[in-house]
């Protein structure tokens, strides 16, 4: 059993305490693989790239990544959208 049942207000500071620091474990980690990627990605020969670039396929991908990207963003704000009207609802 919890012992803080009795005290609602110390029961919810000690459960954002504990989602905050979950949450700073997740961004360090993230952070540290971010800082490991961009360690490796030095790489000065960059062939692939100018391939695609000399055949104008850099472009088709391009345009592949933003219409990806557009839809994630389009598809989180209806959603977001939708959500509100339903706690405005309740």
């Amino acid at each position: 059993m919890d012992s803080y049942t009795q005290d609602p207000l110390s029961f919810t500071e000690r459960k954002e305490k504990h989602v905050m620091m979950k949450l700073k474990k997740i961004t360090s980690l993230f952070l540290l693989l971010l800082f490991s990627v961009a360690g490796f990605a030095q790489d000065t020969k960059g062939v692939m790239a100018d391939t695609m670039r000399s055949n104008g396929r850099i472009y088709v991908v391009l345009a592949v990544v933003v219409t990806i990207l557009l839809g994630l963003i389009l598809y989180v704000f209806r959603l977001d959208r939708k959500i509100g009207k339903l706690e405005k609802e309740k």
